[in-house]
């Protein structure tokens, strides 16, 4: 069997994308399928993989595997990508309605430039202390489709700038903490650098490293 895919980029997360829209791409076996496409230097190569497929009460579905072949709820910077892919396709309109399984989404595409309203985020925590040889310091915890935990840096645990964070210790640590099971989290470390502006490192659940760009997380932070 062949399948056409596409490669697209969402401020830095890469995703395979394909028009499963007649149905062509069968359901089994999708996970194991996925995360060989998805293997940097071995394959494709990519974040996660796109489906676009049919959809009951909207333009289209959109479907979400990250790089380990799960699928998940949801991707930012994914609906961004798909939005303009299904819009290329003919399959909706500039202005579209999609299905998510975080909820429906509203989209707008003008050109290169693509406009998504992810659904509210909800289950706020904050205060959330942890300490440990990985990593010390308050957490705070959002779900915006996908669950994030949030870092803020400075204060008496952590560097001031992200830049000195290890990312991938403290970051696989608390995608793993018992204080996010059983889903795990993913983890966001932020710098406040100016008044209206943050810069945000990403540890992506399902990727298990750090991601160039995370939008769900890009919310969270925000």
């Amino acid at each position: 069997m062949e399948i056409e895919f596409y490669k697209m980029s969402g401020a830095g997360n890469d995703f395979i994308v394909i028009n499963n829209m007649d149905g062509r791409l069968p359901e089994a076996g999708r996970e194991s399928l996925f995360a060989a496409w998805c293997r940097r230097g071995m394959s494709i190569g990519a974040d996660g993989v796109l489906v676009l497929e049919p959809s009951a009460c909207a333009h289209f579905r959109m479907r979400y595997h990250n790089a380990d072949g799960r699928e998940a709820e949801t991707c930012g910077n994914g609906s961004r990508c798909i939005a303009r892919f299904a819009h290329a396709m003919g399959v909706a309109p500039a202005q579209m309605r999609f299905e998510t399984m975080a909820g429906e989404y509203e989209a707008r595409v003008d050109g290169e430039s693509v406009v998504v309203s992810l659904g509210d985020a909800r289950g706020l925590r904050e205060g959330i202390r942890i300490a440990a040889p990985e990593f010390t310091g308050t957490v705070h915890f959002v779900n915006t489709g996908v669950p994030h935990a949030v870092v803020l840096c400075g204060g008496v645990d952590l560097p001031e700038r992200i830049d000195a964070v290890d990312v991938i210790r403290a970051g696989r640590f608390l995608r793993h903490h018992a204080e996010f099971a059983p889903a795990g989290t993913n983890a966001n470390f932020v710098e406040v650098i100016g008044a209206q502006a943050i810069a945000i490192r990403t540890y992506e659940r399902g990727v298990e490293n750090e991601t160039l760009a995370c939008g769900t997380g890009s919310v969270a932070s925000c």
